[in-house]
């Protein structure tokens, strides 16, 4: 039997996938993927992200600039976005945040970007997705001053700690997981899952990126959110029919999705 899974987070435009986006669009729909948001991040993938989203029913954007290339913004790049969020199939705002791995912006242009980006999903009333690398403290802080909590979002592809966990959960953020739940080391991801709300979990694979096991190491797509739903399931000894129904509700619940 086939249950209905939604993937929150994946990056189906990516140049990876030319030349096979059909097929991959394709084992999606074969593996139960009732529901995709797409991420568009910057000047080159917002266009794109919208495209797809145009072409495909069950393909959702979200639509926002990432901390790496906050360096690139620019004010009207900002009023560009505002105006896509009366898109109809645009459902977020992200994905947003800080990264202090890669060393391309400087904190205080990501700290300001991301402040800009939370006050607009506030004004126009969307979910934010949010991208945090090494950045945990500084992300709780902003979040808790911009009043994030009042559209609350997701925390993608989450890789800290309960007590981090617990902060983003009071302000209203859904705790999204993804191949790294499949892996036998991580043990925090998978002490997370388990003290999680079930009614604040969701899955995501963040294609073409961080493919879980056994496809570590290999481009990633996103059919493989079934293997993290499996993961999720054996955590929480629950059926894989019990993960997929409460993650897609959740996602719907979260992006406004009817």
């Amino acid at each position: 039997m086939t249950y209905s899974f939604m993937d929150t987070h994946t990056h189906l435009d990516s140049e990876k996938f030319d030349g096979e986006r059909e097929e991959i669009i394709a084992r999606a729909t074969e593996a139960g993927i009732s529901h995709l948001i797409n991420i568009g991040f910057n000047r080159d993938t917002i266009p794109t992200t919208l495209e797809l989203a145009e072409q495909y029913d069950f393909i959702y954007a979200a639509v926002g600039w990432h901390p790496v290339d906050s360096i690139d913004m620019k004010p009207e790049d900002l009023e560009w976005i505002e105006q896509l969020c009366a898109h109809p199939k645009v459902v977020a705002i992200g994905e947003i945040g800080l990264d202090y791995h890669w060393d391309t912006s400087p904190k205080d242009v990501q700290q300001r970007v991301f402040r800009e980006q939370i006050r607009l999903a506030r004004k126009v009333k969307k979910p934010i997705v949010i991208h945090n690398r090494d950045a945990h403290e500084d992300v709780v802080r902003i979040l808790r001053e911009e009043h994030a909590e009042e559209v609350g979002g997701v925390m993608h592809c989450f890789s800290g700690s309960w007590e981090t966990a617990k902060q983003c959960l009071d302000m209203n953020f859904y705790i999204s997981f993804g191949g790294p739940l499949t892996f036998q080391n991580a043990r925090v991801p998978k002490e997370v899952l388990g003290k999680v709300p079930l009614d604040r979990i969701l899955i995501e694979t963040d294609s073409p990126y961080m493919a879980p096991h056994p496809k570590r190491g290999k481009r990633n797509e996103s059919s493989y959110v079934v293997l993290v739903a499996e993961a999720a399931a054996e955590i929480l000894g629950k059926s894989l029919e019990e993960i997929a129904k409460i993650t897609t509700e959740n996602g719907k619940n979260c992006f406004g999705i009817v």
